[in-house]
């Protein structure tokens, strides 16, 4: 058959490939390319096909008679090496940008071997180069599958590793996967803990970085993306099935009405800098993908190597076509932009600018939820609160100054509160609301609670790059032991701060996201970097008998479902809300501005009444009139005096009390 194949006038639209009864249209983007070969593969015999047509950045043909499983790549030529800052060479195949599935994996773990990839190097690399595959239409029976459309105000965000989350839960056949995932008793302990949002870190199909292949580590994460159509197959009991089977798993956990939101990937490439492997973007035209400065370098506002230029019309439709395939295909409920800044960048910051207006206006993204991480490490990159609706953002201060307030002992009351009642000061504008806040006190970047807790220092060392890598500023206390401890008052401390932590994360107005395994102890050993360890180091060590913090969690989100202000999304006013100090008066700015008190009460709607210690030692609050009945506390510790309305507590934490009349 392929001595018979053909090319032929197509469509330059959809993008990709588009297979039909008789064949197959191919159609890929280049403003610079002079022309595009496509190249179909039998076995190793490769026959190349210039593309016929070309309208605008388009170059596209239709092949009579090519099926689904058949191999394909490009090849890109353009107006000499250099121009444009164009790397064009022909001798490099180059994957689809639309691929959604991927013969092969590139291999570059020495510089020979990342020579055959490199942009510069004049040999064919036909033999050794992955080649996206055409795939057959799905058929997969969805049934009665809805999206859950959980209310931000009530939503409770889990974010999970596919992989790590499953891989050592107590006996699943298929651990680590896709159908671990969907597993009746991984999802009955999702709905147990009352989570009802799944975050997936990234699970689009990635690779490991070149310099992570020459040490033997790979990208446990996943955030180095190859192709942004394509299931990650390592996550699959058949790679070959990757896309069925995280579709079951989005269907069961649907049918548990658990929401699937994906972390993804569009603010860089795997192709890294530009000494880094040509496998499709830069091959197909570098300079309409990437951001370069004067100096034709590229612009690393991503921190790896390169940076998508998304502001340019071709590169937001190949990402708002990823964005909906995902929706359509995938039945996913939302997605968080890594780095999301760069999304917006033009090359400033723009909060209106050109995507975001694109996905504003998308019938079928409209309903999802998005989620900013709303900072790159370029040039005034940090534009925390300043995102455009729909998106609500990870809250990077409200992380900070809840583990200041907690750990170190900081006393500060305001910061506390302003975090505690939603971060009005950054999402209070443009009619926003709470939601708008995704809560964090860790998160897969960073020292889990366990360890946050347990370390001064971070431990990275075997990452390979001396303990260079990872946050410094992590706002830790090992509780006097750094590491792992016998010492029982060390342990006890340790618990009550971990408590503190959560409390405030599941009290507070806005969106609350809990990392996976936080709420068992899950330590990574100081690692607060683990995006190298697909290993123990990161899968979660799921304890053999009920952890102390689980039962307190499971607490939390249920008093959190309780409170009405809590789900209800409004901001904090002093119709629902009194700010208290430990005697029972009304806070004011003397209290608000003594670090040395770290105590205060918070009154809301009348009903509800925190009791919130900061400080390790015994502290007396003196309650606000009405009776109350202890609902949710950290332990036992405390005296609570009816009579005289006073109420000692032990130690740090939070005592969640309910008018009696209410209860």
């Amino acid at each position: 058959m392929s001595a018979e194949w053909h090319i032929e006038a197509g469509r330059p639209y959809p993008l990709g490939v588009s297979l039909q009864e008789n064949g197959v249209n191919f159609a890929v983007f280049s403003y610079y390319a002079q022309s595009v070969e496509l190249c179909l593969f039998d076995g190793e015999k490769e026959t190349r096909l210039t593309m016929p047509c070309r309208s605008g950045t388009v170059f596209y043909g239709f092949v009579p008679n090519v099926k689904a499983g058949q191999r394909y790549g490009f090849r890109a030529y353009g107006q000499g090496y250099g121009a444009h800052c164009a790397f064009f060479n022909p001798q490099k195949l180059l994957i689809d940008p639309y691929s959604k599935q991927i013969d092969g994996v590139p291999q570059y773990r020495d510089e020979k071997e990342m020579a055959w990839f490199h942009h510069s190097d004049g040999r064919d690399n036909a033999a050794i180069a992955p080649k996206s595959v055409v795939v057959e239409p799905s058929d997969f029976d969805w049934g009665n599958d809805f999206h859950p459309d959980i209310a931000w105000g009530k939503t409770v965000i889990y974010e999970v590793h596919v992989k790590g989350f499953t891989k050592q839960f107590p006996d699943l056949v298929h651990a680590g996967t896709y159908q671990a995932l969907a597993d009746k008793r991984v999802i009955a302990y999702l709905q147990q803990l009352g989570i009802t949002t799944v975050e997936l870190l990234p699970i689009h199909q990635h690779l490991d970085e070149y310099h992570l292949q020459k040490i033997s580590l790979s990208n446990y994460w996943g955030y180095n993306t190859y192709s942004h159509f394509a299931v990650e197959p390592d996550y699959a009991g058949n790679p070959k099935n990757a896309a069925k089977e995280f579709k079951q798993a989005v269907k069961a956990l649907h049918a548990a009405g658990i929401e699937v939101i994906l972390d993804v990937v569009y603010n860089h490439t795997a192709e890294q800098d530009v000494e880094g492997p040509t496998l499709c973007q830069r091959g197909l035209d570098n300079s309409l993908w990437y951001w370069q400065n004067g100096q034709h370098e590229y612009e690393n506002w991503s921190g790896c190597g390169n940076t998508l230029k998304v502001v340019k019309r071709d590169i937001s439709r190949w990402v708002m076509d990823s964005l909906r395939y995902w929706v359509e295909e995938f039945h996913v409920d939302g997605f968080r932009f890594d780095l999301g800044t760069i999304l917006g960048r033009e090359p400033a910051f723009e909060a209106y600018g050109c995507f975001f207006n694109m996905l504003f206006q998308d019938p079928l993204l409209a309903g999802r939820k998005m989620i900013a991480e709303a900072w790159d490490i370029g040039e005034d990159g940090y534009h925390v609160g300043k995102f455009p609706q729909p998106f609500a953002e990870w809250n990077g201060l409200f992380r900070d100054d809840m583990r200041a307030f907690w750990n170190w002992e900081n006393g500060n009351l305001g910061s506390f509160a302003e975090r505690l009642s939603g971060s009005a000061d950054m999402f209070g504008h443009s009619g926003r609301l709470p939601s708008a806040s995704v809560n964090f006190i860790t998160a897969h970047d960073g020292f889990t609670l366990q360890d946050l807790v347990s370390y001064n220092e971070k431990h990275n060392e075997s990452n390979g790059e001396q303990n260079r890598d990872g946050h410094n500023e992590n706002f830790s206390y090992n509780h006097g032991v750094e590491g792992e401890s016998a010492d029982p008052c060390v342990l006890q401390a340790r618990e009550y701060t971990a408590k503190a932590l959560l409390a405030s994360l599941f009290l507070s107005a806005g969106t609350p996201m809990l990392l996976s395994g936080d709420e068992f102890g899950n330590s990574q050993r100081g690692n607060n970097n683990g995006y190298c360890q697909d290993n123990e180091t990161t899968w979660l060590d799921w304890p053999s008998e009920p952890h102390i913090l689980q039962d307190y969690v499971r607490e939390l989100i249920e008093i959190r479902k309780q409170i009405n202000l809590l789900n209800s999304d409004v901001w904090w006013d002093k119709t629902h809300v009194t700010w208290l100090n430990s005697n029972g008066l009304e806070m004011t700015d003397k209290c608000w501005n003594n670090h040395s008190v770290k105590a205060m009460q918070v009154l809301l709607d009348d009903e509800w009444l925190l009791l919130v210690n900061g400080k390790r030692s015994a502290q007396l609050f003196n309650l606000p009139q009405g009776s109350w009945k202890v609902s949710c506390v950290p332990s036992q510790k405390f005296n609570y005096e009816l009579s005289t309305r006073q109420c000692e507590v032990a130690h740090m934490g939070i005592w969640v009390l309910r008018k009696a009349n209410k209860v």
